[in-house]
């Protein structure tokens, strides 16, 4: 492990909530890594405070296990087109376990992903969500994201015709 990978750095939460974390494994998150960075040079004995304002600390705990985790077991590339709807099938069994959260928790850590900008979590996370939706209708699809059809049958009738290529495919 390099030098300045050693250390740790606190991750803050939206509710203040402190969190130390390694910096190796903190560092997965290309938001904090370019935060470090731009602290370099700062006190060294101190250790570095990333304010993360965007993530509950619900959602940052999960985020860190996730991150501590990959550090040192990485998660498999996930192939696209997805091969299967059971993660699973997809990825390791603890990361499927992982991402076996009710859906506003998976909607949030995709915010948290999305906003940290670490990528394997977001694409286990977009992955799980994919899965979900693979080889349903979209009424399927509607009652799963609980989804209101706000067209009409004639409006859904046009939007199918114009869209047929689609469902051929």
């Amino acid at each position: 492990m390099d030098v300045e990978e050693q250390g740790s750095v606190n991750l803050i939460s939206k509710e203040g909530e402190t969190f130390e974390v390694p910096l190796a494994v903190a560092k997965m998150s290309e938001l904090v890594k370019t935060m470090i960075d731009d602290e370099d040079g700062d006190d060294e004995d101190e250790t570095a405070e990333i304010p993360l304002p965007n993530v509950k600390a619900e959602v940052l705990k999960k985020v860190i296990e996730f991150c501590k985790h990959h550090h040192e077991d990485p998660m498999t590339e996930i192939e696209k087109p997805l091969k299967s709807a059971t993660m699973a099938e997809v990825v390791q069994k603890w990361y499927a376990e992982f991402v076996s959260v009710q859906q506003v928790t998976l909607f949030e850590l995709i915010l948290a992903a999305n906003y940290m900008d670490i990528k394997p979590l977001l694409d286990l996370t977009c992955a799980t969500v994919a899965s979900m939706i693979k080889g349903k209708t979209p009424e399927e699809i509607r009652q799963t994201f609980n989804i209101s059809n706000d067209f009409s049958p004639e409006e859904e009738a046009q939007v199918r015709e114009e869209n047929k290529w689609c469902e051929e495919a």
